[in-house]
């Protein structure tokens, strides 16, 4: 076996005895129901008292990163391992799409982004947000059934800036960054799409030209000079840092340790203020994002670099918020869910492999913007004290589409159809309850709008190549190409049963399949939705 297919004969064989035998048996290919119904769960019955919601969001965190999904991973994650085995650790979860903005667009409201047509991420002042005006989002929807809701850190969805003269700027880049006027209030950011409070960033908080922290609909403290990187750790992760406008104060290195502050602090007040009203918090990290700026406590924690540091650093302030949950004796009624915006940074992959025999992607092909396994397949880890089932597995394919339809129903809220499109209700699976898988088709898109289908094992790519990475040419990813096994085929077919890792295109050796997925594919794009109807 030569370097180009990485030991991917030897990374099937470990999916195969590895995932397939944690995993919790299920028949595949059975139809969908909707169970998206509004129904109050047994688990709930005669209680009376909604469950606090909590969604901790990585970045750029990968499938390989953590020690529970990994064993071979080189940095110590307890504080996620932990929370697996109090509660149920997914090992087929999806990230919407293999980069930041769409992603966030998608859990936030059910609904996959490439329906926008938007391509691409924000960065700096762009926008307007993604989210559209009069949208259902899930803290809108958390709210409506008497919940408090809390953002803290990257949006990433799109706001508006205005300059001067009022008007808005909508553009990305330093340029647009610089006709700020930082005396007048944002708009579509996420105290309009259904937040109370919010304290974060508009976009990556250490990457996109604006170094400055939003606190509901203003900047306190606003920029006043391009930010000075020669003072900055200097390592082959601090390579993603954009010579963009800064506050003063403004630490790139402490940012997740601030947006952590913030989420305790929310957590505090709620409980000395409003102790019987339910909340839902979204804590949205830079972490592991590049660059990789560990705060000063984590540097040489671990014997993986900076990079090792900081996913070091991420695990902690999971721990952190965990623990503030129990010491405030909110733990045993709040759902606590945990995954990554998509799969890891390209060049995170390729210095950790080499610089440490770490590989945040393992055992799947690809990367962060690629369709393949390693650009979407995610950590996803659900905790609710005496409901979920401590150290459960489940194999049931999801996607984080899928958590605004579950709140929905544990919370009793009836969706609309013009809402949550593509989301299905999980929460039997959580609960234990049903083992009959929710999804019969899973959607997939890239950073270029690129779209793949999954039922089952099987797996069509609608396109040619990655969808996102270019490979051939590339110096740094040549090496990990791996020759199409059908290059004049326009699309791409794999069994994830037999070939997780995506090496042999079955195109033209099962047209039936390739048929019934692009038709399936073109029917959810031109319905406008993947989920059943709901009334």
């Amino acid at each position: 076996m030569n370097q180009n297919r990485f030991n991917l004969t030897r990374l099937t064989a470990l999916a195969l005895a590895g995932l397939t035998a944690l995993a919790v048996s299920r028949p595949v290919g059975a139809g969908p129901q909707d169970n998206s119904r509004a129904v109050v769960p047994a688990a709930m019955a005669g209680t009376g008292k909604l469950p606090n919601i909590v969604f901790i969001l990585a970045d750029d965190l990968g499938y390989g990163d953590v020690a529970c999904y990994n064993a071979q991973a080189k940095v110590p994650t307890p504080n996620l391992d932990r929370l697996a085995a109090e509660g149920m650790r997914f090992t087929d979860a999806h990230s919407p799409s293999t980069v930041c903005t769409p992603t966030r667009y998608s859990l936030l409201t059910g609904r996959m982004a490439f329906r926008t047509g938007k391509r691409g991420v924000f960065t700096g002042a762009g926008g307007p947000c993604l989210i559209e005006e009069g949208r259902l989002t899930l803290p809108q929807m958390l709210r409506d059934k008497g919940y408090a809701t809390a953002c803290f850190g990257k949006w990433h969805v799109g706001m508006t800036f205005f300059d001067a003269d009022g008007k808005p700027i909508h553009k990305d880049g330093l340029e647009a960054v610089k006709r700020i006027d930082f005396g007048r209030s944002i708009l579509g950011g996420p105290i309009h799409r259904g937040f109370d409070v919010f304290f974060g960033t508009a976009c990556c908080p250490t990457t996109d030209w604006l170094y400055a922290y939003i606190d509901g609909d203003r900047i306190p403290v606003a920029p006043t000079h391009i930010v000075d990187r020669g003072p900055l750790p200097d390592h082959p992760y601090s390579k993603d840092n954009r010579p963009g406008m800064i506050a003063p104060g403004f630490d790139l290195e402490e940012v997740d340790l601030v947006f952590l502050d913030k989420s305790k602090g929310f957590l505090e007040k709620h409980v000395e203020s409003k102790p019987d009203q339910p909340f839902f918090l979204f804590h949205s990290m830079q972490a592991v994002h590049l660059p990789s700026f560990a705060a000063d406590r984590f540097k040489g924690k671990t014997d993986a670099g900076p990079h090792g540091d900081f996913i070091f650093e991420m695990d902690y302030i999971v721990g952190e918020l965990t623990k503030t949950l129990e010491r405030l004796g909110l733990a045993e009624n709040t759902l606590v869910m945990f995954s990554s915006d998509n799969g890891p940074e390209v060049p995170t992959v390729l210095a950790m492999r080499a610089d440490h025999q770490h590989d945040g992607a393992r055992p799947w092909r690809g990367m962060k913007r690629d369709q393949w396994e390693g650009g979407h397949r995610v950590p996803f880890i659900a905790r609710w004290p005496g409901k979920i089932a401590a150290g459960s597995i489940t194999d049931q394919t999801v996607c984080l589409t899928d958590v605004m339809a579950t709140c929905a129903a544990l919370v009793g809220a009836a969706l609309p159809n013009d809402a949550a499109e593509d989301s299905y209700n999980i929460l039997d699976v959580l609960l234990g309850e049903d083992n009959e898988p929710v999804r019969r088709y899973t959607l997939h898109q890239t950073i270029s709008l690129a779209l793949a289908i999954r039922r089952g094992p099987w797996k069509y790519l609608d396109h040619k190549g990655s969808g996102g990475n270019r490979y051939k040419g590339n110096r740094r990813l040549e090496k990990y190409m791996i020759e199409d096994t059908a290059p004049q085929a326009p699309g791409q077919l794999y069994n994830l049963d037999t070939d997780p890792g995506e090496t042999n295109n079955l195109y033209f050796r099962h047209p039936e399949i390739v048929k019934e997925l692009k038709s399936q594919l073109e029917q959810y794009k031109d319905s406008g939705r993947s989920a059943p109807r709901r009334n």
